[in-house]
């Protein structure tokens, strides 16, 4: 294999781990000096979900990832390189990852329904700047946590809950998810912070049941919530 394409599943996972923290980023928090944020988590979250699909994929091999490959009287050259690849290849499309994704490993994408749905949200934000009236912010959670989350937790035991932006990643994270009834999966680290966290539960007791049941299984001592 060309060295040059070796490195290909890690610079792609790092990348939409920081797409990722981006788009947690700007759909839990507000500025004042910026109101596009939500608008902007949705391209940044579903660039993640792209970039972080294709990582697995090309962990099985790099050309995976790839729907169209340059022919051999396309290059000068006896093999194939990242430079050809780079000028001439074609990527999989959004909307064809998840089948992909099941033919090269073998992963059913969770929610397939909000990956779709979340595509069309993008497509109408980078084309049209046209959000179509729909919650870019809630919808930005939602898509996170239910899609993006359990595939990088079963691919690479990962959280979407430890990539963010704030110099203190965790708290605010955590409060603004419980306040709106979001279900994460709870890291070690995470559990680390817990005790900081300002507990605002919504009025679902299944929701706080399966939480704190979590937030004991990370290593939290959730006993006096």
């Amino acid at each position: 294999m060309n060295p040059e394409l070796k490195n290909t599943y890690e610079n792609m996972l790092d990348l939409g781990l920081g797409a990722l923290a981006h788009a947690n980023w700007h759909a839990n928090y507000y500025s004042l000096e910026n109101h596009m944020w939500s608008q902007l988590s949705v391209l940044q979250a579903a660039h993640a979900a792209e970039i972080l699909i294709k990582a697995r994929i090309a962990q099985e091999h790099p050309l995976l990832i790839f729907e169209q490959l340059p022919r051999s009287t396309q290059v000068q050259s006896s093999t194939l390189d990242f430079e050809h690849l780079v000028e001439k290849a074609k990527t999989i499309q959004y909307s064809d990852l998840p089948e992909r994704l099941w033919a090269a490993t073998g992963i059913k994408l969770e929610n397939p329904n909000i990956f779709r749905s979340f595509g069309n949200l993008r497509n109408c934000i980078q084309h049209f700047a046209d959000p179509r009236g729909r919650d870019c912010a809630e919808e930005t959670v939602q898509f996170i946590y239910k899609v993006i989350d359990p595939f990088i937790h079963q691919c690479w035991g990962l959280y979407a809950v430890d990539y963010n932006e704030d110099t203190e990643k965790h708290v605010y994270l955590i409060e603004n998810l419980i306040r709106h009834g979001v279900e994460f999966l709870v890291s070690r680290e995470a559990a680390l912070n817990m005790k900081y966290v300002r507990f605002e539960w919504t009025d679902n007791q299944a929701y706080k049941y399966k939480m704190l049941k979590r937030f004991a299984e990370a290593g939290f001592d959730s006993s006096g919530l």
